[in-house]
């Protein structure tokens, strides 16, 4: 797998370069030029390419020649087929095996009866589900998008539902736990991370809630006489209600405690996660962009 050299943010106004980039969205197409956006892991740029062939489109790996003067004009380029797509792509900051053995750690110390037990086996002992989970982003545009996302969102939203279950003296606080490493793990079909982040035609269709539910559903069908059906009303209707209202795409409002608890550790951890955006982007002492998520800018 070939090494990438340079990354856009190195790269200096107004000077000539060679690299390597994602195609990430066709803006124009006619038969002689493409106007398209183009990034890596470290920025994106708006892009002008002369091209006779209908060969460019998104998620293609190029290595382009040309100048970067505001917009990129470039003069010529090639395909890449060898590549580590971490290159092109966000990726979050720690390293996705930290994330997991953190995740072990509260799954250890907090998912201790044996239902609750055997349904995390299901889901984190397959390494297909395994892979899927740790490559899996939290948003295309809102909270966590970027790869190992997901993952760091579930250890976030596992540790403030623990601490919320510690404080308030939750009941059930195994079931609250297990619930917060499962209420995200529709979206690795909802999204596609494996190039430009989209929603597939699935998550389209049917949503994460939805898709976690019927990820729920196919496990207690693999052993159903094992779980009591008051553990499967609870897991699932925390699935269901963990964003809290219709209104904001739950099938079903909270009316347990563990979907409270469950809902605002997500809703915390999903807006600091974009309050941290805006900060690695902002200088200090200076306002912030709008964010559609907070529905506000920031003075940071």
């Amino acid at each position: 797998m070939s090494k990438k050299e340079n990354f856009l943010n190195e790269i200096k106004s107004g000077s000539s370069m060679k690299i390597s980039l994602m195609v990430m969205k066709i803006i124009f197409k006619d038969p002689t030029k493409i106007v398209c956006i183009l990034a890596d892991k470290s920025g994106e740029v708006k892009a002008n390419i002369s091209s006779k062939m209908e060969d460019i489109s998104e998620g293609k790996i190029i290595e382009i020649e040309g100048i970067k003067d505001g917009n990129l004009d470039v003069k010529k380029y090639e395909f890449i087929s060898d590549y580590n797509l971490t290159d092109y792509l966000p990726t979050v900051k720690r390293p996705i095996d930290d994330i997991m053995k953190e995740i072990d750690s509260y799954t250890n110390q907090y998912i201790i009866s044996r239902e609750s037990k055997a349904l995390n086996n299901y889901f984190f002992t397959d390494p297909i589900f395994l892979d899927k989970f740790k490559r899996g982003i939290g948003g295309v545009s809102m909270h966590h998008n970027y790869i190992g996302g997901l993952a760091e969102h579930t250890l976030n939203v596992m540790y403030l539902t623990a601490m919320l279950c510690d404080r308030y003296g939750c009941r059930r606080t195994d079931t609250a736990v297990l619930a917060a490493k499962l209420h995200d793990i529709g979206k690795i079909y909802e999204l596609y991370y494996d190039g430009p982040f989209k929603y597939t035609l699935r998550g389209e269709m049917e949503g994460h809630i939805v898709i976690g539910t019927e990820l729920i559903d196919n496990a207690i069908r693999e052993n159903p006489t094992f779980y009591s059906e008051d553990f499967v009303n609870r897991i699932k209707g925390c699935i269901v209600q963990h964003h809290g209202t219709l209104e904001h795409g739950s099938p079903r409002k909270m009316n347990m405690e563990e979907s409270f608890i469950l809902n605002y550790a997500d809703s915390i951890d999903a807006t600091i996660n974009k309050i941290s955006q805006q900060k690695d982007k902002t200088e200090p002492g200076n306002w912030s962009e709008y964010d559609r998520k907070i529905e506000t800018k920031l003075y940071l």
